[in-house]
């Protein structure tokens, strides 16, 4: 089980609406402790101990960290968003624009209902060169493991993957839920297996770079961490960008003024977002 601390960098109450973290049993926690935090656009109610902070999500950005098989943190203000060794990862930050979509992805909806979700733009995809136009309402989600691709999309990505990955790398074909799984003692610290996600501008990208954009499976191999949603994707939106992809970056949700900040991967920066310091009290 996921746990999710929080920190407080603004000298307002922390006020926001619902989003979805993770579902769990409810039946799973002793009483005492049974309680919930909601962050998505509007107040969810799943639960009589959930907890929606106070107001209304106008007044207090938020931001998250999700690291790999560590403790996830939240952070409500603007920043600073400080990390091991006292580096203030909000520097880091890029914005683009924090999209409503006025059609709802979820499985059982309201038809006219806009989606509760978080939104971005991807114009293209690029990698070492090649440039996969798009014009994409781009969900963020938790609850994928893994990006979902749309098959067009992802025929697409598969194809220009295959074509920059050096021939020397060995292909090993399907490996389920993936399509293209590689040999990875095969792949050497120089090959580059990023993926950008260009957004409102070419000099506006989301680098996902080798451990957001490949999964280790199992000893000595990999695979590209994209999964075919098919022709009719569900939920219905055509890029679902899933857990894997958001680990290791700094996520910022600034609602009043629609803007979403990302940092692509920490590691990149010589930090990480299990450097967060949980004694801290600032």
């Amino acid at each position: 089980m996921n746990v999710i601390t929080t920190l407080v960098n603004s000298s307002q109450s922390p006020t926001s609406s619902s989003f979805v973290v993770r579902c769990i049993s409810w039946q799973s926690f002793p009483l005492p402790s049974r309680v919930s935090l909601d962050l998505a656009r509007i107040k969810l109610e799943f639960h009589p101990n959930s907890l929606s902070l106070s107001g209304s999500a106008k007044s207090s950005p938020f931001a998250y960290l999700l690291p790999q098989n560590h403790t996830a943190v939240i952070f409500f203000g603007l920043g600073p968003y400080v990390l091991f060794p006292g580096m203030d990862v909000s520097n880091s930050l890029t914005y683009t624009s924090l999209l409503l979509n006025p059609f709802t992805t979820a499985l059982a909806y309201v038809e006219g209902k806009p989606s509760t979700e978080y939104f971005i733009n991807v114009t293209s995809i690029k990698m070492n060169g090649l440039t996969l136009p798009l014009n994409s309402f781009t969900k963020m989600s938790t609850v994928n493991p893994y990006t979902v691709l749309e098959s067009s999309i992802f025929n697409t990505l598969s194809w220009a993957f295959l074509k920059v990955l050096p021939a020397s790398i060995p292909r090993l074909g399907y490996i389920e839920p993936y399509e293209q799984c590689f040999n990875s003692s095969y792949i050497g610290e120089n090959d580059v297996l990023s993926i950008d996600l260009v957004l409102q501008s070419e000099s506006v990208y989301w680098r996902l770079s080798r451990p957001n954009s490949m999964v280790q499976v199992k000893k000595d191999v990999v695979c590209l961490a994209f999964v075919d949603a098919g022709q009719s994707p569900i939920p219905r939106t055509s890029i679902v960008i899933g857990e894997h992809q958001l680990e290791e970056n700094l996520l910022q949700f600034d609602l009043v003024n629609k803007k979403f900040g990302f940092s692509s991967a920490l590691l990149s920066q010589k930090t990480s977002c299990s450097n967060f310091n949980f004694t801290s009290t600032a």
